[in-house]
């Protein structure tokens, strides 16, 4: 078997600033006080990812998502530019679009017929004689938030005195423009209204301890034994993971070794045969790295300014507060983001996103994006196993959070992140951050 030194990942480190180690409580998770805490001190002072450049590909195509009580549309500018508005018309407070994604010449208010330009400037209002303070459309906009576009996504900061995108993902940054994956093709993709608090899975994703128990289906193509994988996170307050991928896990004893059906889809793609790895299953993953820097540009792949092991393994960046980003060997982006709800500490919206390279979209033929869903949770499948497996036992959590019996965590090294996750957030509610 290998070491884990001539296994681990070779990412450039981080710098990991000493943990706080503040208290972790059940009612953090479901008080409404806290809640609002987070809201005020936090939500509303740093950038979020909100959509996708993309796929806004014309003059007057827009996204609209929502975020606790806020609503925000970005919608493309006739110089190519995208800009993000709050999502209520400045007439009587209503909201002014609905729907998730389309096309408009125009923003109209569904209340009163006030016509908003794609600018943000009000362009026509019916009796504008009748204001006593003169024609509205002379002097009221729409109100902009900060936007700014990074590795294919539009992000957006409620602060009017925030720092750039830049600043605030700090070595992310440079992490994610080497995949160079601003124009990958959206996969399946679904929205889930949970019944927990928005922080359950992102406490689940911060670290992988739970991937024995819950996804025991991997233990044959990725590795489960914290020993052999990278944790750590930066001063800017996210957190990163790297796991090896396309090999077996070192958890699992040699009468256990076998290439299974998983990790046959992983090496046909590439002309390898598994049966030609019968007793040498560890060498799978260094051969696929080499397949893949031989041949990967001619099947439409950008390999150029990745590390080897970024070519099979699982990249994993939890960028605060709500979102976690997954390379998967190069193949694809998994996303997700939780969404907190308008005013229950206990639900939230779940977004899980799948974003194909174009060596992957080739492969399978996918020339468009794919038609996000929407639902409740319990009543259908995200048909993505570990993401469903994941909310599964995030909403079992959720009802022993609340027990009189739970006097909060107590973590294991390898939990690491789900510490500085929640020393960062408790940074926020003090004042101490941005």
């Amino acid at each position: 078997m290998n070491s884990p030194e001539n296994v681990m990942a070779l990412a450039r480190p981080w710098g990991c600033p000493p943990l706080r180690n503040v208290p972790i409580l059940g009612d953090q998770y479901t008080s409404r006080e806290f809640f609002d805490r987070e809201w005020s001190s936090m939500w509303t002072k740093v950038w979020l990812l909100m959509g996708r450049s993309s796929e806004l590909s014309q003059d007057g195509s827009y996204q609209m998502e929502e975020i606790g009580p806020e609503s925000f549309i970005m919608i493309r500018q006739k110089d190519g530019s995208i800009r993000a508005f709050y999502n209520v018309c400045q007439h009587r407070g209503s909201r002014l679009l609905f729907n998730n994604e389309g096309i408009s010449n125009e923003i109209v208010c569904p209340y009163h017929g006030w016509e908003w330009a794609n600018d943000g400037s009000l362009s026509q209002v019916q009796d504008p004689e009748d204001f006593i303070d003169g024609n509205p459309c002379d002097d009221m906009t729409l109100v902009e938030v900060n936007c700014e576009l990074f590795a294919g996504f539009i992000w957006i900061n409620m602060d009017p005195e925030c720092i750039s995108l830049k600043d605030y993902l700090g070595p992310v940054w440079e992490e994610f423009e080497a995949y160079e994956s601003h124009d990958w093709i959206r996969g399946p993709s679904s929205t889930v209204d949970v019944n927990c608090n928005w922080k359950v899975p992102q406490d689940n994703s911060c670290e992988s301890y739970h991937l024995p128990s819950v996804h025991p289906q991997g233990l044959k193509w990725i590795e489960h034994s914290y020993k052999y994988c990278h944790f750590d996170w930066c001063e800017e307050g996210h957190n990163r993971m790297s796991i090896p991928m396309v090999t077996p896990s070192h958890s699992l004893t040699r009468e256990e070794l076998e290439v299974d059906d998983q990790l046959r889809e992983m090496l046909e793609p590439w002309g390898l045969k598994a049966e030609d790895f019968e007793g040498r299953e560890f060498e799978t993953r260094q051969t696929v790295q080499s397949v893949k820097r031989e041949t990967g540009s001619e099947r439409g792949y950008q390999f150029d300014q990745l590390f080897d092991d970024q070519l099979t393994d699982a990249y994993h960046y939890n960028i605060f507060p709500n979102v976690t980003v997954s390379f998967a060997g190069s193949e694809y982006i998994g996303l997700q983001r939780m969404r907190p709800h308008r005013r229950d500490p206990e639900r939230h919206y779940y977004d899980n996103f799948m974003y194909l390279s174009h060596g992957a979209a080739a492969r399978i033929g996918a020339t468009k994006p794919e038609e996000r869903r929407f639902f409740k949770y319990g009543t259908d499948l995200m048909n993505r196993e570990i993401a469903d497996q994941d909310l599964a036992v995030s909403t079992g959590q959720q009802l022993g959070l609340s027990s009189r019996g739970y006097s909060g965590v107590r973590l294991a090294g390898q939990e690491g992140r789900v510490q500085r996750f929640h020393d960062v957030l408790d940074e926020y509610l003090e004042g101490s951050r941005p």
